[in-house]
């Protein structure tokens, strides 16, 4: 069972992604902004004993924090700099700043077909183990 962390401002596609995941046997968190994809990952405020995720999949265009900036703040951190990141978007021209981010594995463009998105996120996860 892999960790996984859903960080997206819109609800339907947090839930739908922990339902879908959650099916598939993996531990899902949930959150809704940067601040509180920080928090889930123990980078702010600092606490180690929070298990990193095995991926994280983050909305782009948030609240408090965007998806480069909490994936910059990933990346900063020895615990969590390994965690393969997967970015999503609405907005269609994004890979420059993907191109940018040394962690992030993938971008998705918003709407996704969640069949290739499982797919996609199991063959990330079976290469980690």
């Amino acid at each position: 069972m892999s960790r996984i962390l859903v960080v997206d401002d819109e609800p339907d596609i947090a839930v739908m992604l922990k339902f879908m995941f959650e099916r598939d046997g993996h531990a899902v968190t949930i959150a809704h902004n940067g601040l509180e994809a920080l928090a889930a990952l123990g980078l702010e405020p600092r606490d180690a004993s929070k298990p990193a995720p095995d991926l994280a999949i983050l909305d782009v265009m948030m609240p408090e924090l965007d998806g480069y900036a909490v994936c910059a703040r990933m990346g900063d951190d020895p615990r969590t700099s390994a965690v393969a990141v997967v970015m999503l978007t609405a907005k269609g021209d994004m890979r420059a700043l993907h191109d940018r981010a040394p962690n992030v594995a993938a971008h998705v463009d918003k709407p996704f077909d969640a069949d290739v998105l499982r797919e996609m996120i199991a063959g990330m996860l079976g290469s980690r183990d």
